[in-house]
C-alpha cells in the first residue's frame, strides 16, 4: 500500500476513535467491513452512538451520507425514488431517493415492512435499482449501515435468515467503559460535524482493491473450511454457508489491511469471526450469555 494511503487511513481511524469513545475494536471492525465492500448491521439500544459512528465513517472517508428512519409505512419507492412526468420535456424523469448515497444509515430497519426490507437488501446485493423497467446503478462505493431494534419491542419485523446473510457483519457497540463515559460527560468527545475528510471516495475504492488482493494461503483456507465443517455438524441449528465463508475471508483481508499486512493469518479470521458468523449462526436472535462463535473456534482449535 502507498504510504500516503496508509497514513490517511490511520488518521481516519484516530479521528473516529476521538468521536466514538472507548470503541476502538468496533470502529476497526466497521472499517474492515467497509474495506471488504460489505454492509453492516448494528443491534443495540438507543443512544449508544450508532448514528455517530455512521456519520463519522462517512465524513472521515469523504463520502456522502444520508439517514432514513424506517417506519411501518415506508415504501420501497421512498428509498429508491420515482419517475415523474415533466410537461416541459414531454418525458418521465427519474428522481433518485436516499438509497443513492455512498453511505446510507437505515435506522431501525426491522420497523419497516418485509417488502421494504427486501427492496433495500436486493439493492445491496445487486448494486442497482430498477424503476419502471429502467436500471439505475447505485453510487460507488456504496455502504449500508442498518440498525435493528430488539425483538421484544412492538412493531418490529424480524429479518429472515436469507436477508441477514446479506450483511457481512453484525456489531453491538454496548455501553462505554467508565473512563470513556466520563470523557463523554465532560464534553471531551470531538463533535462529529467537525470531522474532516482524511480520504476521498477514489482513495477508498483503491483501498478496497488492495484489500481484494491481499494474499490468502491454502492453509488459511483450510482453517476456514474447518470452521464451516464444525458449524455444519450442529443440526438442526443454522450453519455457515459458502457466502458466509467468502465474507469471512473478505473481512479477514480487511482486518489484515488495518494491521498493515499483505497477507491473512488465522488471527485475522479470529478477530472478525464473531462479527461475521454470529448472526448467521443464531438466526438473528442473539443470546449474549451464550454466543456460538467462541465455541466453534474452540472446537476447531481442538481438532487442528
Amino acid at each position: 500500500m502507498e504510504p500516503h494511503l496508509q497514513q490517511c487511513l490511520q488518521q481516519a481511524l484516530q479521528q473516529i476513535d476521538a468521536v466514538v469513545l472507548g470503541k476502538s475494536a468496533q470502529v476497526r471492525l466497521a472499517v474492515a467491513c467497509l474495506l471488504a465492500r460489505g454492509h453492516l448491521l448494528i443491534e443495540d439500544l438507543p443512544g449508544m452512538g450508532k448514528t455517530t459512528l455512521a456519520e463519522a465513517l462517512a465524513r472521515s472517508f469523504g463520502l456522502g451520507f444520508k439517514r432514513v428512519h424506517f417506519t411501518n409505512d415506508l415504501l420501497p419507492a421512498d428509498l429508491s425514488g420515482i419517475s415523474v412526468y415533466e410537461q416541459s420535456s414531454g418525458a418521465f424523469r427519474f428522481h433518485p431517493g436516499p438509497l443513492f448515497s455512498q453511505v446510507l444509515l437505515a435506522d431501525e430497519i426491522n420497523r419497516a415492512s418485509p417488502r421494504t426490507q427486501s427492496a433495500l437488501l436486493e439493492a445491496m446485493a445487486s448494486g442497482v435499482v430498477s424503476v419502471d423497467g429502467t436500471s439505475h446503478p447505485l453510487p460507488s462505493p456504496f455502504f449500508v449501515i442498518a440498525t435493528q431494534n430488539g425483538f421484544d419491542q412492538t412493531g418490529t419485523y424480524a429479518l429472515p435468515e436469507s436477508q441477514l446473510d446479506r450483511f457481512l457483519m453484525r456489531l453491538s457497540l454496548g455501553y462505554p467503559d467508565r473512563r470513556a463515559e466520563q470523557a463523554l460527560l465532560l464534553g471531551q468527545a470531538n463533535p462529529v460535524h467537525h470531522l474532516q475528510a482524511r480520504l476521498q471516495p477514489l482513495d477508498l475504492v483503491a483501498l478496497q482493491e488492495i484489500c481484494q488482493g491481499i494474499t490468502v494461503e491454502g492453509t488459511l483456507v483450510d482453517y476456514v473450511l474447518d470452521l464451516l465443517s464444525v458449524s455444519r455438524s450442529r443440526p438442526p441449528s443454522p450453519a455457515l454457508s459458502p457466502r458466509a465463508a467468502q465474507g469471512l475471508i473478505a473481512a479477514a483481508r480487511g482486518w489484515a489491511l488495518l494491521q498493515q499486512r499483505a497477507y491473512v493469518i488465522p488471527a485475522d479470521v479470529v478477530a472478525v469471526f464473531a462479527a461475521v458468523a454470529e448472526h448467521r449462526l443464531d438466526a438473528g436472535r442473539p443470546d449474549p450469555a451464550r454466543p456460538l462463535s467462541p465455541r466453534l473456534l474452540e472446537q476447531v482449535d481442538a481438532i487442528r
